[in-house]
């Protein structure tokens, strides 16, 4: 069974926050949780991440940054990231963590989440597309 999922990107301040409060709020029973392969703890979400979640009603409000640890790994079922490196470094940091770690593009051709940060309003409107249709398909696909 797959009670607690952790969404994975790089510094956990653009694509795991947004990542983590879409699949909060499609499935409300579950405990979704963020981290960041180089994370600087305690930051928060990117303000243009927050700008374009805001237009489509999704608030990071309240999001703190942290780092991706082995003993974070062994508290979540599934371990979701935007790119296959994030696998990489799961199976260094984690090793027993990488069964249960995939893409959060799985669904979609194993499709990986380009990083927007510092980039135009333009990526990160794709970004929020990418991850939004991502995280519909993992709701399907755990709510079977």
């Amino acid at each position: 069974m797959c009670n607690a999922i952790l969404i994975i990107c790089t510094a956990n301040i653009c694509r795991s926050p947004l990542g983590e409060r879409l699949l909060r709020h499609h499935l409300p029973h579950k405990t979704i949780d963020s981290a960041g392969m180089v994370a600087r703890s305690g930051r928060s979400a990117d303000p243009d991440i927050k700008r374009v979640a805001n237009r489509h009603k999704v608030s990071l409000d309240g999001h703190q940054s942290r780092q991706f640890t082995a003993a974070l790994s062994t508290q979540y079922d599934l371990i979701l990231v935007m790119e296959k490196e994030h696998l990489k470094h799961i199976a260094h940091i984690a090793p027993e963590a990488r069964s249960k770690s995939m893409l959060l593009g799985y669904w979609f051709n194993q499709m990986e989440i380009p990083d927007p940060w510092h980039q135009s309003d333009e990526a990160f409107n794709h970004v929020f597309q990418l991850i939004n249709q991502s995280c519909q398909a993992w709701v399907s696909k755990l709510a079977s």
